[in-house]
């Protein structure tokens, strides 16, 4: 049923497509639709203030150099440097540019010949396969 809602929504993506056609436009559209979802993020942190930024350098285990260093451990000691929680009209800003963001992508599918669908699927089965080995 998955599949038909992508391949459905793909299908969608492919008859609105009608000014940016060409591969040089959707990749320069995609380009630019990452560009505001950095955007919204950053503005949400710097404007709104609802979430904030708190960077620092990432502390690793002392006993990470040995070999019972779990990988559960790692994860758990790296931190998001992110605190608190999109208000809702962040949360619809970058829902909407994250939106824009997967037409793009979805369009580059469309003229390179490519599911969406099975793009999907390949990388989640390489993430349960490899899990947190993947090290992402």
């Amino acid at each position: 049923m998955k599949d038909v809602i992508f391949d459905d929504f793909q299908n969608s993506v492919n008859e609105c497509l009608l000014r940016h056609r060409s591969i040089l436009d959707i990749l320069t559209k995609y380009q630019e639709s990452q560009a505001k979802v950095n955007r919204a993020v950053a503005k949400a942190i710097t404007n709104c203030g609802c979430i904030k930024l708190s960077a620092e350098k990432q502390h690793l285990p002392e006993e990470y150099d040995s070999e019972d260093t779990s990988i559960r451990k790692l994860s758990e000691c790296l931190k998001s440097h992110m605190e608190g929680n999109l208000c809702e009209n962040c949360r619809e800003v970058i829902e909407r540019e994250m939106g824009n963001n997967i037409f793009y992508l979805t369009s580059l599918c469309n003229v390179l010949d490519l599911n969406l669908y099975d793009i999907l699927i390949k990388e989640y089965d390489k993430i349960n396969t490899l899990g947190k080995f993947n090290l992402r």
